[in-house]
């Protein structure tokens, strides 16, 4: 009699349409309307699909323990199939456009199977999956919150939230708790409210399009959306009537005026040459244009005797571009080509002498940048702004802020990363808040709901001093503004472009007041409750009743959220510090507290991991034993050598969990880099993160010893392979991290595995025979292939593709029992001669060669379905799909041969190569099901 587990294992802990959910993780990156990421910028933010797939996976049971349901394998398969739909369209970012019935029927059917998981779990029947209010107020009542105790920019709280779920998140950083609470705090409590202002509707909000056009009551966070969008454009208004003077048209050269989208500036420094004292303009280059016929470009020209430098507008008619005068290495003075190291830049920098300079003028043209030479009025104009303003943010950085590279050029304040023009919009714009705040209240808002209004609008003004900074450049390649945080880091900029807010373009703030709303419109507010708090993750869990851990946790020194969220934080501490009294006590971002190994700490490693052993045994103690924890990790390859040891924050991670007293169940690879066409032959074939499963390790778990551990690990592991192999179909770029979790399954299991003098066996040990016995797992795979192909496979390896010796070539030929001359003639898939062997490239394959039925090799199939999928002139899956039909039964070995030829390439590091063969195996279904019904056709 089989006996029923202590909990029931979750999808999570048993198979996942991976490839799915990282082909929807990375396409995420290029959506922007409706985004939750476009309310404001955070770093490294988990891509909400991969997020949505993980938490429902990690609440719905697998069939596997649910006998009473589906007691045969076959049911089994066929339960986790159609779950594995669902979460095939769960993350689909289209399709959680609630507004659209068929939408609205996917999230509830995601509910229900999450409602019906945990009436299992509590001897329960889940309310009808007819009612999904009902299932709503189940989750609400009786399913355990998703609690994210990194939640960063909110991703994870969001998704619980869309899912259902009581979502609470913590964060010790003020700016990641604020972005939260827009997300998942403040939309459902003023759910379908209608707006306020004036210009609004009374009777209700306009939806559909032409003759589809009706009204219906205001729903969702469409009236939120509509005072954002109000009250925004009223702040607009009230700052161009108060700083609009300083955003003056250009005028063009042949006449007539047109409005600026940036001013360019260079950073200047007195030449060392006595016989020049010119300013040195620094450029990047000189180029504004590179399009056909309109090259466009400034050329600056010195006056030796007024000592100055001035700058024109040229384009193809008048020459070249000119080289730019700073590098790397250091800077070139434009009037008499003398030349500077970057410490003489740096020394010049820090005493106070550096300036900038005009060097060009961007405006709108007819569906076109158009260029204008600096002009006197507009550089007086600039340079006339009174930056003594009182209210500006004068916070000083941190004097270890090593993130911000202008720290080793004289800058010590914040503020001095905006121009003074810039410092006045800015000010002027964030003062306005609590104007437009007010305004609102007269028009019928009560307080609350204002102070929602107002966090909405200073989240614009962090998006705006994003793009509107001396250190956002203009961005060639697209005629626009690049932001400060085109990374991770505020890297020193030379040339910078200092833009219009009030224009219509990039970075304005009429495009970020319309992506805030369109974000805010999106979110999902037919939801359960969502709380958001600050706190330190390694002393303080904020959830109660023992919650489902979903989290993200952050990576060694990988980002220094705390100095560069400073950026942003003081523009937000002012409008928002009577509103969030608490979140905005300090007078910039806690630092010292954070969880980082960065140098600013005497020992920033051994520091780093005592928090994160720290923090994973709070989860432990705190978490439900009935779900698992996942936590999403960014995994790094490198090995670092520290102090005499070699370590890994993989193997740190790892050691961290085991420690704390978990058992790993699972690691799923999450990449947010992918293409599934062959022709995009990148190196994007690492994990963005790996997804780490666990559950807390049974108390009365046994030791074991090295030898029991191998023992075990040797008889389980292959079984679990063969399951994400052939039933679970993982790709092969994913499986090597996929085996770690059952793997570390085993190992985890114990409390303790010990050598035989009583030492304990390492995390970083058990990987490396986790990963042998992998190695041996695809070596007997070979012996599966027919003896033509293993002669290729051989011979491949020892050759590749170049030529080899004949009489190597019989060798090893009669050793398989094989024949050179069959492998030519027969199955054509190498050329013999001239006492030379050559085995066919892959694009030598005739894909007009007549197939014949039942007689083609592994290696021939392998390598003529990869021509058809990976070729311009190949038939795609309709010509994989006729070989595959004409192999008969030995198609099955190419899916075998694909892995095997896959671990080759990318051992060797041959990316593009090796995404052609796990193109193949994600394929495989799609080829199987094609031929399938391609023989159907021809039967009937």
């Amino acid at each position: 009699m089989t006996t029923q587990p202590a909990y029931r294992r979750k999808l999570i802990e048993v198979d996942l349409p991976l490839d799915e959910i990282n082909k929807e993780s990375a396409r995420e990156k290029s959506i922007r309307h409706g985004h939750p990421s476009t309310l404001h910028l955070w770093w490294a933010r988990r891509p909400l699909a991969a997020c949505r797939a993980v938490i429902f996976a990690s609440m719905v049971d697998d069939p596997v323990d649910c006998l009473d349901e589906f007691p045969t394998e076959g049911e089994q398969r066929a339960e986790r199939e159609r779950l594995h739909e669902i979460i095939k369209k769960l993350v689909v970012w289209e399709n959680t456009n609630e507004s659209k019935p068929e939408n609205r029927r996917l999230v509830d059917k995601a509910r229900y199977e999450i409602a019906r998981s945990v009436a299992r779990s509590r001897n329960e029947t889940a309310p009808d999956q007819s009612d999904p209010a009902a299932v709503l107020r189940y989750l609400g009542d009786k399913a355990l919150p998703i609690y994210d105790p990194f939640c960063g920019g909110g991703s994870i709280p969001l998704e619980a939230q869309r899912l259902g779920m009581r979502a609470v998140g913590s964060d010790l950083n003020p700016v990641a708790v604020l972005i939260t609470k827009a997300l998942v705090e403040l939309p459902p409590k003023f759910a379908n409210r209608p707006p306020v202002n004036p210009e609004a509707d009374p009777m209700g909000m306009t939806v559909g399009k032409g003759k589809r056009t009706q009204q219906i009551p205001w729903r969702g966070t469409a009236g939120l959306a509509a005072d954002i969008r109000y009250y925004g454009r009223k702040m607009r208004e009230m700052a161009w009537d108060r700083v609009g003077h300083l955003y003056p048209k250009a005028q063009l050269p042949g006449g007539g005026e047109a409005t600026v989208i940036a001013w360019l500036w260079a950073r200047t420094v007195p030449c060392p040459n006595p016989a020049c004292g010119v300013r040195m303009p620094l450029m990047r280059g000189s180029q504004l244009s590179s399009k056909r016929g309109r090259e466009r470009w400034t050329l600056p020209t010195a006056d030796r005797s007024t000592k100055t430098v001035s700058f024109q507008i040229r384009d193809s008619k008048e020459g070249v571009p000119e080289d730019g005068t700073v590098t790397r290495n250091g800077a070139t003075c434009v009037a008499c080509s003398s030349t500077v190291p970057l410490s003489y830049v740096r020394e010049q920098a820090s005493a106070g002498f550096m300036s900038e300079q005009m060097t060009a003028i961007v405006t709108e043209g007819d569906r076109k940048r158009l260029f204008v030479s600096p002009s006197a009025e507009h550089i007086r104009i600039a340079k006339s702004v009174n930056a003594n303003n009182s209210s500006i943010p004068r916070q000083k950085m941190p004097t270890t802020a090593y993130k911000v590279s202008g720290r080793g050029y004289g800058i010590e304040y914040w503020h001095e990363l905006f121009t003074k023009r810039q410092l006045a919009m800015l000010t002027t714009m964030r003062d306005l808040i609590k104007e437009v705040g007010d305004l609102s209240v007269r028009d019928g808002a009560d307080v609350e709901y204002a102070n929602a209004i107002c966090t909405y609008l200073a989240l614009s003004i962090g998006k705006l001093a994003d793009s509107h900074s001396s250190f956002a450049t203009y961005l060639l390649a697209r005629a626009n503004l690049r932001k400060v945080f085109a990374r991770q880091a505020i890297p020193m900029v030379w040339d910078f472009a200092e833009g219009n807010p009030f224009a219509d373009a990039a970075g304005t703030i009429d495009l970020i007041l319309e992506r805030i709303s369109n974000a805010v419109e999106a979110l999902p507010t037919s939801v359960n409750s969502g709380m958001v708090y600050q706190a330190d993750a390694s002393t303080t869990i904020h959830a109660n009743g023992g919650p489902v851990i979903v989290t993200d946790p952050p990576y060694y020194d990988n980002i220094s959220y705390a100095e560069i969220s400073d950026f942003f934080y003081v523009w937000l501490r002012e409008p928002l510090r009577s509103i969030y009294t608490d979140l905005f006590a300090g007078i910039l971002v806690p630092i010292q507290e954070e969880m980082i190994a960065a140098p600013r700490f005497d020992t920033p490693r051994e520091r780093f991991e005592d928090l994160l052993s720290q923090t994973l045994q709070l989860i432990r103690e705190r978490c439900t034993p009935e779900f698992p924890s996942s936590i999403f990790y960014a995994y790094k390859q490198q090995e670092e050598e520290r102090e005499g040891r070699t370590s890994t924050g993989w193997d740190t991670m790892l050691t961290g969990l085991v420690n704390s007293g978990f058992q790993i169940v699972g690691t799923w690879p999450m990449r947010t880099e992918f293409s599934a066409r062959s022709n995009a032959m990148t190196a994007n074939t690492l994990a963005s993160s790996v997804v780490l499963v666990c559950r807390p390790r049974p108390e009365e778990a046994p030791t074991a010893t090295r030898r029991q551990f191998l023992d075990a690990l040797e008889a389980e592991l292959p079984k679990a392979l063969d399951q994400l192999t052939y039933e679970g179909h993982i790709a092969p770029v994913d499986l090597a991290q996929a085996a770690i979790g059952p793997g570390m399954q085993i190992y985890s299991r114990y409390s303790r595995v010990e050598t035989i003098g009583g030492e304990p066996v390492p995390v970083r040990e058990s990987l490396a025979h986790i990963n042998r016995v992998i190695a041996e797992y695809d070596e007997r795979q070979q012996g599966d292939l027919d003896s033509q192909t293993r002669f290729c496979l051989d011979w491949f390896r020892q050759n590749g593709y170049n030529e080899g010796s004949y009489g190597e070539a019989e060798d090893l030929a009669r050793a398989k029992n094989v024949s050179v001359d069959e492998l030519r003639g027969g199955s054509g898939v190498l050329t013999a001669g001239g006492g030379v062997v050559k085995l066919l490239p892959l694009e030598e394959y005739n894909p007009e060669r007549r197939l014949r039925l039942g007689e083609m090799t592994a290696w021939e199939g392998a390598c003529r379905i990869a021509y058809h999928l990976s070729r311009e002139d190949g038939r795609g899956t309709d010509g994989a799909a006729e070989v595959y039909r004409v192999m008969g039964s030995n198609a099955e070995s190419v899916e075998r041969l694909a892995r095997i030829l896959y671990n080759h390439y990318d051992r060797r590091g041959d990316s593009r190569n090796s995404v052609i063969f796990n193109n193949l195996v994600t394929e495989w279904p799609q080829i199987q099901a094609k031929a399938q019904e391609t023989e159907q056709g021809r039967m009937i």
